[in-house]
C-alpha cells in the first residue's frame, strides 16, 4: 500500500471516531451567529468534536487566542491541534483539566437517552445516560466555578433529554428547532445573582446575648 493511500486510510479510520457536524451541529451554529454578538470575549466550546462551534466563533471575529476547546478523545485533539494551532487544545473529561473561567461556555452535548440497540462507536457521540441528561448534569455541576459573573452557557437539549437538574441557574429557552423524531432546543443559561433577603422576624434571638451587651 502506497503512502498517500495509507495516509486517506488513517485519516477515514481517525474521522470515525471524531463527531462530524449534523442537523444540531449546524443548527447550533445559527443560533451562536444570532446570539453572541461581542468579539472580545473568552470563549470555551466543551467537547469540541470536529471545531465547528469554534470555526464559526472565529468566522464571527472572535480572536482564536480567546477560544478553547477541549474533548475527552484523544484523536479529536490530534486532529484540531493543526486545525486551530492559535487555541488553546485540552484533552479533558468535561472540566477535569481546565482552570480558567470564561465569558461564553458551549457544550452540544450527547443528549439523547440510551439507546441498547445503537452501535458502541456513535452511542459515544449521542448518548448521555440512561435518560439522556447524566452528561450534561455533571456538566451543570462543574462549570459554575469556570463562568465568569456576567457569563453565560449556551447549551443545547432535546425534547428526548429527561431528568436534567438545571440547579439554581437562570436559564432561558433562546431557539428550537422541530426535526422528525425529536426537537432541538438551546438555551442560554446564567449565574442565579439574585440576593438571598433574610427574612428577621424568622430570626431566633439569644436574649442573653443580648443582655451581656
Amino acid at each position: 500500500m502506497g503512502k498517500k493511500k495509507q495516509k486517506k486510510v488513517f485519516l477515514k479510520n481517525r474521522m470515525r471516531e471524531i463527531y462530524q457536524p449534523a442537523e444540531d451541529s449546524y443548527f447550533l451554529s445559527d443560533v451562536l451567529k444570532r446570539t453572541i454578538n461581542e468579539k472580545n470575549i473568552k470563549v470555551i466550546d466543551v467537547g469540541s468534536g470536529s471545531g465547528i462551534q469554534a470555526e464559526t466563533l472565529i468566522n464571527m471575529g472572535v480572536n482564536p487566542k480567546d477560544i478553547t476547546l477541549i474533548d475527552v478523545n484523544e484523536e479529536v485533539i490530534k486532529y484540531l491541534l493543526p486545525k486551530f494551532n492559535q487555541s488553546k487544545i485540552i484533552q479533558s473529561n468535561l472540566f477535569q483539566n481546565v482552570k480558567s473561567k470564561f465569558d461564553v461556555i458551549i457544550f452540544n452535548p450527547p443528549y439523547l437517552p440510551e439507546n441498547k440497540e445503537e452501535p458502541k462507536d456513535s452511542k459515544l457521540a449521542t448518548t448521555g445516560g440512561k435518560k439522556g441528561s447524566e452528561i450534561i448534569n455533571k456538566f451543570l455541576e462543574q462549570v459554575r466555578k469556570h463562568l465568569n459573573k456576567d457569563g453565560k452557557i449556551i447549551l443545547l437539549t432535546s425534547n428526548l433529554t429527561k431528568g436534567i437538574n438545571w440547579l439554581d441557574y437562570k436559564k432561558k429557552l433562546i431557539e428550537k428547532k422541530k426535526l422528525f423524531f425529536e426537537e432541538l432546543r438551546v438555551w442560554e443559561i446564567t449565574q442565579n445573582l439574585t440576593p438571598v433577603i433574610l427574612d428577621i422576624s424568622e430570626v431566633k434571638v439569644n436574649k442573653s446575648f443580648l443582655f451581656k451587651l
